[in-house]
């Protein structure tokens, strides 16, 4: 809630600063309120809650809903600053002429980007269908306010510039200095603005003369934007610190309790005498947990509470710190294998972060020979610099007493094997007989062997099964005993035989280079295959989606364009326009070291929306003008003028609408941070070079056009002329 506050704040200052009139900026101000009412009516409609999810989207919908109530205000202050004598009544009849195509245009490609978010499957489907209705409600509201308030709002607000009153201002009477420095501060930021649209306008010629060194420049811009996103480490969520960390220890087959016992107050002793300042909440339990597999006596598992955010600052005392510090020192153990994790994005696809792999018996392979091929994969991962803390979540095989029934034998002694299970469960375990009362009381009644005899193996020759005849025969004349191991648990998957392997990527590589590099390792051994579960599961999931959805995007996008517009020149404009943003995107990412995961997706996905609306807004008042019979780049070239004032205002007023996610701190940070950046970088871009990019690619498409159109028309009157 505080970064949409300050969203709100800063996108207001961006207005003033360059409306400067309050008056104007009162429209964009009494839109934001109104149209997050109605987005919150929506949540209620279709049942969402007010959380990390919904209030990222209402922060980017905070910087894109002002966008329409801009350029609504914006093109009104401009035809009163043209015409003196025009009143404000008048000129927003007159803008709502210019540019309610645009702004239902604007919306329509907003729409469209993100409505295809919201059918996708998975975990990554929930995510985008919150983002998804979240920005789509806040946009269409936003083009209703925009239609219908905003014009309202400008007709009653807004002044007539030749029946300005005269004197001096409210602020020039009560505080002279601060009136004289904020005029001044005007007046030059005015004269400075001018100076940039007349070189502006001369760089967009220079650019159109000098077209094929600028489509040399914008191939080199794509084929960097390729290299760079093909070389994007690749996840699904980033790792939150959300305060708590989990702790998983595990001694070697066969260990006593008590020896679990000492590694577990080494484990405290560590974290309370070198963490003790950041951690509120310790639980250790030994001889239980295991990381989710089989439990025993020689494993065990702890939980840690961090103490609030504001009281560890710095990056030093993040949960991720914390955690590779304690993962460092707990690998210095020698007789037991320690674990120190932070708990996954989402609940319920795993108790951690990092991947889970299972490998799979495809081929049939013996018990011994599936055994070796897990244990080579786990020692390579082991020694591979690229992962960290790979285990095997069932424990390993254990030392088993085992009994040989000789089944002739058995028959000759007219025993079963139901007789024999029954006397071991009984010596060994404990049977119940019946009850009895005593003191008024019932209590039951167990018969089991004395602890003498069953407190070590060799007791099991004392023993005699009674026969159905009521004989009695030793388990020494039809068995044989030994030692053998034998797995804790049999696990499957997918209805294959299967060992769960779980880990972390080391410092400094993401989670779908560690995949990758399971992958890899696994491939090695022979007769087995993988497969991902829980959050791996996902991310492989939703990096096979991410192509399609931006095909989809796009191609929605198109169509939703030229029927709008009834041709198929002016969305290839606009499309062309999109490289342009996606490079800033990935290049921001790449710079903070970010991964290609959900929300670089989303930020994306955004780009690509708000590249294509600086577009649609020039290249309409650039149709317009050739519609009114000006030369193709002299429309191009006004559309410019016109248009840039906005475009810098609307671009500039959502990055700054999204600053405070690419500078969280806390609680969900990383996630914030992954969106904002992205964005942020993208909008830079797609505004920095789209301006000079979309006259240009508006002429080039048509004047292909009309010299197709002329090459098409001489062709048919020639086959007219022959067949005559």
């Amino acid at each position: 809630m505080k970064t949409l506050i300050e969203a709100i704040v800063l996108v207001i200052l961006v207005i003033f600063i360059f409306l400067q009139n309050w008056r104007a900026l009162l429209v964009p101000a009494i839109a934001i309120p109104v149209v997050l009412l109605g987005t919150f009516a929506v949540f209620y409609m279709t049942g969402f809650t007010i959380n990390t999810l919904t209030l990222f989207g209402l922060t980017l919908a905070v910087g894109l809903l002002v966008d329409d109530a801009i350029v609504v205000v914006e093109n009104v202050e401009r035809l009163l600053h043209e015409n003196p004598d025009m009143t404000p009544r008048e000129a927003t009849i007159e803008s709502m002429k210019e540019i309610q195509v645009a702004l239902v245009a604007i919306a329509m490609v907003l729409s469209a980007v993100f409505l295809p978010m919201a059918f996708f499957g998975g975990s990554t489907g929930v995510i985008y269908q919150q983002f998804s209705i979240t920005i789509v409600a806040a946009m269409g509201l936003s083009v209703l306010v925009a239609l219908i308030l905003s014009p309202a709002l400008t007709s009653t607000l807004l002044r007539q510039r030749s029946k300005d009153p005269e004197g001096p201002s409210w602020l020039n009477r009560k505080a002279p200095a601060v009136g004289r420095f904020i005029h001044s501060a005007r007046d030059k930021f005015n004269d400075g603005f001018d100076r940039l649209v007349t070189n502006y306008r001369s760089a967009t010629i220079a650019i159109i003369d000098r077209k094929w060194l600028a489509l040399g420049i914008y191939g080199l811009i794509v084929a960097a934007l390729i290299v760079m996103f093909l070389r994007l480490p690749t996840g699904f969520l980033p790792t939150e610190d959300q305060g708590a960390a989990s702790i998983q220890f595990r001694l070697p087959p066969g260990a006593t309790q008590g020896r679990t016992l000492e590694v577990r107050d080494q484990i405290e002793r560590y974290l309370t005498e070198n963490e003790g300042k950041n951690i509120k909440t310790l639980f250790l339990v030994a001889g239980g947990g295991g990381g989710g597999g089989a439990v025993g006596q020689n494993t065990g598992q702890g939980f840690v509470n961090f103490v609030p955010w504001d009281e560890r600052p710095g990056s030093e005392n993040t949960a991720d710190a914390i955690v590779e510090r304690a993962s460092g020192a707990f690998r210095g153990f020698r007789d037991a294998q320690v674990f120190a994790l932070v708990p996954g994005a989402i609940r319920g696809l795993g108790q951690s972060s990092g991947f889970t792999m299972q490998l799979q018996n495809r081929t049939g392979m013996s018990c011994e020979q599936f055994l070796a091929a897990r244990d080579r994969l786990l020692q390579e991962a082991n020694s591979n610099p690229k992962l960290a803390s790979v285990r095997i979540s069932d424990l390993p095989d254990v030392a088993t007493y085992k009994i040989d029934v000789n089944q002739q034998k058995l028959t000759a002694l007219g025993l079963n094997q139901n007789d024999i299970n029954n006397t071991l469960s009984t010596a060994w375990g404990g049977r119940y007989v019946n009850d009895f009362i005593d003191q008024g009381r019932v209590k039951r009644v167990y018969v089991q062997a004395d602890a003498p005899y069953r407190a070590d193996p060799s007791s099991l020759g004392q023993w005699y099964v009674r026969s159905s005849s009521g004989e009695m025969a030793p388990f020494s004349s039809f068995a044989q005993t030994g030692w053998a191991t034998a797995p804790s648990s049999l696990s499957r998957f997918q209805g294959v035989p299967a060992f769960e392997f779980q880990g972390q990527p080391a410092p400094g590589v993401s989670s779908g280079e560690a995949m990758d590099e399971m992958e890899r390792l696994a491939s090695q051994v022979e007769g087995t295959s993988v497969a991902w579960a829980g959050q791996s599961y996902q991310e492989r999931l939703s990096s096979g989606q991410a192509p399609l959805l931006y095909a989809v995007s796009l191609l929605v996008v198109f169509l939703c364009l030229a029927a709008l517009y009834e041709s198929w020149s002016i969305p290839i404009a606009v499309l062309l326009v999109i490289p342009l943003g996606l490079v800033g995107a990935i290049f921001a990412v790449t710079l903070r070291g970010l991964d290609n995961d959900v929300y670089l997706q989303i930020g994306l996905l955004t780009t690509m929306g708000l590249a294509a609306k600086n577009a649609i807004l020039m290249i309409e008042f650039a149709e317009q003008g050739e519609k009114k019979g000006m030369r193709i780049i002299d429309a191009a070239l006004e559309a410019a003028r016109i248009r840039l004032r906005p475009i810098l205002m609307t671009s500039f007023a959502f990055i700054f609408g999204v600053l405070p996610l690419a500078l969280s701190t806390g609680a969900g940070a990383n996630s914030r941070i992954a969106i904002g950046t992205s964005v942020i970088g993208g909008m830079l871009t797609a505004t920095i070079l789209a301006i000079f990019y979309i006259p240009l690619f508006f002429v080039l498409v048509r004047r292909g056009v009309r010299d197709g159109l002329v090459v098409v028309r001489e062709r048919i009157r020639r086959r007219r002329v022959a067949e005559a």
